[in-house]
């Protein structure tokens, strides 16, 4: 006997990593698939937990923050920590070093040690404000690893918080594929779109106005590709007289991104794509044109004075643009 068609959508949700994290699969067309759908939407979610546990800084107890404990001794930590180090490893020889996870003290020291609720407050010990950091004097950063029995030396200690999420829904998304074509997951801004929506159309995706507009910047149409934003709006604070924000410059310890609030990239990968976004962030307003067009990123970025701008290899996904 046939399965009967229940053409339907699936959404399910879930907090982890200090954000809602949403999966949606566009439509379910028989019994059978939407039971094995039903038990992949809860891998999938679950995944995000698996990788806060083992990634978390805000936790001293984690895999993560007990290896940067001793950080120039062997540790032997979960699959999910070996893999996200050694992506986070591979990303910063990628990236001739922009991107690099050693920036864990300097955000401590600008007042970062707890989690979402205090990024969003405005307070911060007045003794860890505006101190001089050493971030400049770092050289390349070399870790460790032992495969056979998931070992690593870390050298220095790391924070993982951006490339984490994105790997969670690159790994949420490996988890989905099997069982369905046409999806999104979406974590705080980094999401992957797979697939057609429920209307047979790209995923409609927008990008959020960083100045607290209810309309949104853009919208894109997505179709098995990642987009991730590296944004101002929500982690920033004041330290001392000073407002800082969460994305560091490795170079100067201190937070980069002169005259830029938000970066948002379009990928094949979301991970990898959180990596640009960050390292494109970085660069600032006067050279992010030309760094996004010398790597062939699509990304579109707002400056402080609210202005939007993106990279030729942008324009193919941009459905709309706010005049």
């Amino acid at each position: 006997m046939l399965a009967k068609p229940i053409e339907q959508e699936k959404v399910a949700k879930t907090r982890a990593m200090a954000t809602e994290v949403t999966i949606k699969i566009s439509s379910v067309r028989s019994e059978r698939e939407s039971a094995s759908s039903d038990a992949a939407l809860r891998a999938a979610l679950e995944i995000f937990h698996t990788v806060e546990m083992a990634c978390t800084r805000f936790n001293p107890a984690s895999p993560l923050m007990r290896a940067n404990a001793t950080p120039t001794r062997w540790h032997r930590v979960p699959a999910v920590l070996y893999e996200a180090l050694s992506e986070a490893s591979a990303a910063h020889q990628r990236t001739s070093g922009r991107f690099d996870p050693r920036v864990l003290q300097d955000l401590i020291a600008l007042g970062y040690d707890r989690t979402l609720a205090f990024a969003t407050d405005d307070i911060v010990t007045p003794t860890r404000a505006g101190r001089q950091l050493d971030g400049h004097q770092r050289g390349p950063w070399r870790p460790r690893f032992r495969g056979a029995s998931q070992e690593v030396m870390l050298g220095e200690p790391v924070e993982l918080g951006g490339i984490g999420k994105g790997l969670a829904v690159r790994w949420s998304s490996e988890v989905l594929a099997p069982h369905t074509a046409n999806y999104m997951v979406e974590a705080g801004g980094d999401c992957y779109c797979a697939g057609v929506a429920s209307d047979n159309g790209g995923w409609r995706v927008g990008i959020e106005d960083p100045f607290e507009s209810d309309e949104p910047l853009a919208v894109l149409s997505l179709s098995d590709r990642a987009a991730t934003t590296s944004s101002i709006r929500l982690r920033h604070w004041r330290a001392g007289h000073e407002v800082v924000h969460h994305l560091i410059d490795p170079r100067t310890g201190q937070p980069g991104g002169e005259g830029l609030v938000a970066v948002t990239v379009v990928g094949r990968d979301p991970a990898a794509a959180e990596v640009d976004s960050k390292v494109l962030f970085l660069a600032g307003r006067r050279h992010i044109a030309h760094a996004a067009r010398r790597h062939g990123i699509a990304a579109l970025w707002v400056d402080v004075n609210g202005e939007v701008e993106s990279s030729a290899n942008m324009k193919r996904y941009v459905l709309w643009e706010r005049s």
